[in-house]
């Protein structure tokens, strides 16, 4: 990973966009919606550093080498980070293609070196993420507070979630009603709370290798595994795949006590699975699912 990517709350931050032109204008876009307070300067005052006092962010978007260099330098003492278009050899940081949904913002970069590219891939993302994404995200975050105390294990909250993203609450926020969605979202604590815990799910994935012989499936398995049990041997490629907060046990652990704790658990294998374990899993009321390659 050659840059970090992250994101800075907006609220009440002060965002200087520096110069005139289509450069500044697009930048200027970028925040249109947001709840930063964005300030335009066209002159010689972006030269000062009093220009600056409280800003987040600085973007330079036009002028020559000069009035670019000295704006950099007055903004850096003001201690804001700052990008100057097409420059990231004078930038702090670099902007990535963003897809925009309110709360759920997602980046494409490439470090300033590929723009286009980044443009083209952050077209083909956004097409995959619905327009009411942001609206299920404000959804989960009125209730942030209540499912936390519902369910204060983290694995329980998190499977909870899972089904949540995926049931008639998500569906009614994506659809724009938020009064049902709410009334949903409520029963759907109140279930959570006074019912059985939720049941783990065991899914078996092929971890040889190589990388490109994974289904689509066992790649999205890895991506939102809460637990990866892998064997020693298997391929760093596929290794890759799996979310990087994943708690990570060692081969040998007990796939049952995971499951009947509502762990959602990736078994990473370079091997055929013993069917034993398999019937033991399934007797023991855990679901399970084997993922295998796809042929070459």
């Amino acid at each position: 990973m050659d840059s970090f990517p992250a994101y800075f709350p907006l609220t009440g931050r002060k965002v200087v966009i520096v110069g005139s032109g289509p450069a500044a204008e697009a930048k200027a876009r970028l925040f249109e919606g947001s709840p930063a307070v964005v300030v335009r300067v066209e002159d010689q005052t972006a030269w000062l550093p009093g220009t600056y006092a409280g800003a987040l962010l600085a973007f330079i978007g036009g002028g020559d080498d000069l009035y670019v260099q000295a704006a950099a330098t007055a903004a850096r003492s003001a201690r804001a980070l700052v990008n100057v278009v097409d420059r990231p050899d004078l930038s702090d940081f670099v902007t990535p293609a963003v897809i925009d949904r309110g709360p759920v913002v997602a980046a494409v970069g490439t470090g300033g070196a590929a723009p286009v590219l980044a443009t083209l891939l952050r077209n083909d993302i956004e097409a995959q993420v619905p327009e009411g994404a942001g609206r299920v995200a404000v959804l989960l975050r009125r209730f942030q507070d209540e499912v936390r105390a519902a369910m204060p294990d983290l694995r329980e909250r998190r499977a909870f979630l899972r089904q949540v993203i995926s049931g008639p609450a998500a569906e009614a926020a994506l659809a724009g009603d938020m009064d049902k969605a709410e009334t949903l979202m409520r029963e759907a604590i109140d279930k959570a709370d006074a019912g059985p815990p939720l049941r783990g799910r065991i899914r078996f994935v092929a971890g040889r290798g190589p990388v490109d012989l994974l289904t689509l499936r066992a790649s999205r398995a890895l991506a939102s595994a809460d637990v990866l049990v892998a064997d020693g041997d298997v391929d760093p490629g596929v290794l890759g795949l799996v979310r990087r907060d994943a708690e990570r046990l060692p081969a040998d652990s007990d796939l049952i006590v995971l499951g009947r704790a509502g762990a959602q658990v990736v078994r990473l294998i370079t091997a055929v699975p013993d069917k034993a374990s398999i019937l033991a899993l399934i007797e023991a009321g855990i679901e399970v699912e084997v993922l295998l390659a796809a042929p070459e």
